[in-house]
């Protein structure tokens, strides 16, 4: 992939997400508190990002991945999680017991693991190794644990109010964490069989 050609792509892909971005703003269903505490953490990405663009580019896989992630995170923000429509009637149709787009979003989540093969084989001595893909999974887990942590504080500083539940989307169940996390380590470990296609990534930009 040429040089110019992999631009395209990315700005591309940036166009998408702040199509998505802009349409997540209009009117969220459970107001602006609840979609500024789920969005959040993916602007200020999108922002670093777009800041490092020139000094540190990323391939394009990294790219899409990114690009899923947060449109997932927008999705989720403007509905609130524990209500996005087509996972509320998959919910309905097979009468499950919670809306399950959170979990879906944990497994997806899954796939940062490659982006941060990707930093580590370029900014750290690492090669690739079946040690770098543990390092990187136990970072992936690390930051999902963060976030589970982060989303714990937010029950004691906003005193679990309306907008504080709907940003947990516990739906319920005591045992949310965990599973989050139980579906964040399935999620990076199948993802870790993709690797292949990043390795053939960085190769391309390595010749570009």
């Amino acid at each position: 992939m040429s040089h110019k050609k992999g631009n395209s792509i990315h700005f591309f892909l940036l166009f998408v997400v702040m199509l998505v971005l802009i349409w997540s703003l209009i009117k969220p269903e459970e107001g602006y508190m609840v979609l500024s505490m789920e969005i959040l953490p993916s602007v200020l990405v999108l922002i670093f990002l777009i800041s490092r663009y020139n000094q540190f580019r990323l391939t394009t896989v990294s790219y899409v991945i990114i690009t899923l992630l947060v449109i997932l995170t927008f999705i989720g923000g403007h509905y609130s999680y524990s209500k996005v429509p087509l996972f509320t009637w998959i919910k309905d149709y097979f009468d499950l017991q919670r809306n399950h787009y959170d979990r879906f979003g944990h497994f997806l989540k899954g796939l940062m693991v490659i982006v941060i093969i990707e930093i580590l084989l370029r900014k750290t001595v690492l090669v690739k190794s079946k040690t770098t893909n543990f390092i990187a999974l136990c970072i992936t887990l690390a930051i999902g644990a963060f976030y589970e942590i982060i989303e714990w504080a937010s029950t004691k500083i906003g005193k679990e109010g309306k907008a504080t539940k709907d940003f947990l989307g516990m739906q319920g169940d005591i045992w949310d964490a965990q599973w989050d996390m139980t579906f964040l380590l399935v999620g990076s470990i199948l993802s870790l069989f993709f690797t292949k296609i990043l390795y053939k990534g960085l190769e391309k930009l390595d010749n570009e």
